[in-house]
């Protein structure tokens, strides 16, 4: 490859996590790959299919060093994989033993999905990582804003009153849901392959099933004994879970950018020097972070339909499918990495305006309570009569500039409002906010509770 030809991502490659850019790296895969290599060299010395020596040899010298990256490029474009490529390096760099014994029995797809379960494994423990940060975040945010009552808002509307508690305790319900898909998905994804060239493992002989068992170990990975060659439902499953948990901080990204909006002001990401600068408007400080987290969760979605299609693969070896992970997962994991980090970025420094809060609460004078009087009214004339009072009352206020209370003396009349409860209690938003306290606590003692569970280990979910 020429000089100065590797694809750069600015988006991925600058706010996705660093720790994931780096483990799906070319030289790190490499060195996964040959992680592989010699831990199998290893367990097959152990069960006297190739020599204690050879296995020493190959651990010894089959090493990352020892490859040439570009000459590695240039050969797999002409094979068509990496793997035989690789080989070669190494073999040619080492002892007659590693030219002997290197890659006993095994295939391409065997070292390729066995060094991606590897990775992943590594990445997937990242993510969770990062999603309990930005769970841990929004719980502390939650419970400091309890009792913080907000305008709620449907179709873009004031609706009823809420707590900036509530909103939060929804959002940390759902990263709860996301982090047992996650630990599920990936009990399913990281498990070794090792079955040969069709599925059949003829070539790793009579010990196969002891011989994955033992390489799974030494991999910290899990043992499956039926291969997944062209079965890639379990890494599709990974994709769509990192695109919902990019999805969920996507959502967060996008109400911070609405809710930091300067007509409606409640919240704003962290300040800083030159931070969501423009380079020609001295007076923005664009929501910068979470624009970047919509992107990441954007392109973190994108990937999805190619894993889907890398599920169409056919026989016992796929045409071309297969190819399509080799982008997407790098992509859709370092996305979502990267889309927490951001997330928990701007949970962490989130700055909550409680005057606008109470100042947009009050913005149409009232009319937020118009369901608390109609619920009121109902006992009295009926559910369906006391909506219409109600929703007359609503259009006169509107109309004529009036506040809720005003309007509803006149439509209801003084005899209904005579059998209501006092309107200062009706129209407090304070005592309309149903069981949102018991809904924090639930989601704070939910995420407990999920942060706290031991991790499923790889191989032991259904498969």
């Amino acid at each position: 490859m020429a000089e100065g030809r590797t694809l750069f991502l600015p988006l991925v490659g600058v706010f996705g996590d660093e720790v994931v850019l780096e483990l799906f790296a070319e030289r790190a895969l490499v060195e996964a790959w040959l992680e592989v290599e010699r831990a199998l060299a290893a367990v097959q010395s152990e069960l006297g299919i190739v020599p204690v020596e050879a296995a020493a040899a190959i651990a010894a010298e089959a090493t990352a060093d020892k490859v040439d990256l570009a000459r590695l490029r240039e050969q797999t474009r002409v094979v068509g994989y990496p793997i035989l490529p690789l080989l070669e390096q190494i073999k040619a760099a080492s002892s007659p033993d590693v030219a002997r014994y290197l890659h006993w029995g095994a295939t391409t797809q065997d070292v390729m999905d066995t060094g991606l379960a590897l990775t992943l494994a590594r990445a997937l423990d990242r993510v969770e990582t990062l999603e309990r940060a930005l769970g841990d975040a929004i719980a502390s945010r939650a419970e400091e804003h309890r009792t913080t009552v907000m305008a709620g808002r449907t179709h873009g509307q004031h609706a009823v009153p809420i707590t900036l508690g509530g909103k939060l305790a929804v959002w940390l319900a759902e990263l709860e849901r996301h982090l047992q898909r996650l630990r599920s998905a990936r009990a399913r994804a990281a498990v070794v392959q090792l079955f040969g060239a069709a599925g059949t493992g003829a070539a790793l002989g009579p010990e196969i099933r002891e011989l994955r068992r033992r390489l799974a170990a030494r991999l910290s990975l899990g043992a499956v004994d039926v291969p997944w060659h062209t079965a890639r439902d379990a890494l599709a499953e990974v994709g769509f879970v990192l695109a919902a948990v990019a999805g969920t901080c996507g959502k967060i990204g996008r109400e911070v950018i609405e809710l930091s909006r300067p007509e409606i002001g409640e919240l704003r990401e962290a300040g800083g020097h030159h931070r969501g600068a423009s380079s020609t408007m001295p007076q923005k400080a664009n929501p910068i972070e979470s624009e970047t987290v919509v992107g990441l969760s954007v392109l973190a979605a994108q990937q999805v339909p190619a894993l889907l299609a890398a599920m169409q693969a056919g026989h016992e070896r796929s045409a071309g499918e297969w190819q399509v992970e080799w982008d997407a997962i790098p992509a859709i994991t370092a996305a979502a990495a990267g889309a927490l980090a951001g997330a928990g970025g701007i949970v962490g420094g989130l700055q909550v305006f409680p005057e606008r809060v109470g100042a947009n609460l009050e913005l149409e004078g009232g009319l937020i309570m118009a369901e608390a009087v109609m619920m009121a009214a109902a006992p009295v004339v009926g559910r369906g009569p006391a909506h219409d009072l109600v929703y007359q009352a609503c259009t006169t206020a509107r109309r004529e500039g009036l506040v809720l209370a005003e309007a509803i003396r006149r439509e209801l009349g003084p005899e209904l409002v005579a059998a209501l409860p006092p309107l200062e209690t009706l129209l407090d938003p304070t005592q309309y906010l149903g069981e949102t306290d018991a809904i924090v606590t639930t989601a704070l003692e939910g995420w407990t509770r999920a942060t706290t569970l031991a991790r499923p280990e790889a191989g032991t979910a259904q498969r």
